[in-house]
């Protein structure tokens, strides 16, 4: 597997977005979502955000029934992030399990989000960005899963997919409660997801103009 870097090395942008950002018009990931630019191309992501770390969730075989016969394959769920808040999380198959890795980073760098971090635990009140400001709570599949923000020091108290999740998009402490077929891990780990990106669809008096 090529590093980020080699990547970068042989890149040639196909969209004018990528274009862009290659030639230096464009230098902050904030600038993207501000504008409600899409990402469109992987690589874009790996310029902006040159720290971002990679996880492999959950590998599975997934077998579907063909006029041919049964045809299997491995599905794979990555998770991307930089422990400051931005996360991404994709899904990929492939025959082998090396492909779907590839192709589910990719993926999820194509559905980066930023993540609102905050302390929004009545039992802390430092003002520090080491936890989420509200309660948000996420959905997929038949899963259910509630963030609550948690004091300094309390850590991430949540399964071991949940934990991974939430430490790269830089939560520190946090619970969580979570609902239904929370065994199934890509619906879980959408879930934890969907809670995230949520973080930013709430207007707080922070982004109030005066």
């Amino acid at each position: 597997m090529r590093s980020s870097n080699e990547k970068l090395e042989t890149w040639i942008p196909r969209t004018k977005l990528g274009k862009m950002i290659l030639e230096g018009k464009i230098s902050s990931i904030e600038e993207l979502f501000m504008e409600g630019l899409k990402i469109r191309e992987s690589e874009i992501v790996d310029v902006l955000l040159p720290n971002l770390q990679e996880e492999v969730i959950n590998i599975g075989l997934v077998q579907k029934q063909t006029d041919a016969g049964e045809k299997s394959q491995f599905r794979a769920i990555v998770v991307v992030g930089n422990r400051d808040g931005y996360i991404g999380l994709g899904s990929g198959k492939a025959r082998q399990v090396r492909s779907a890795i590839e192709k589910s980073a990719v993926n999820a760098r194509l559905n980066i989000n930023p993540v609102r971090r905050g302390c929004g635990s009545w039992e802390c009140g430092c003002g520090k960005h080491h936890s989420l400001p509200f309660q948000v709570s996420g959905s997929c599949g038949g899963v259910e899963i509630v963030l609550i923000p948690g004091p300094r020091g309390l850590g991430i108290v949540a399964s071991d997919a949940a934990k991974v999740i939430l430490g790269l998009a830089g939560v520190k402490d946090c619970w969580t409660k979570s609902y239904g077929s929370t065994r199934t891990v890509p619906s879980f780990a959408f879930a934890v997801f969907d809670a995230l990106k949520k973080t930013y669809l709430l207007v707080t008096p922070e982004d109030w103009v005066s």
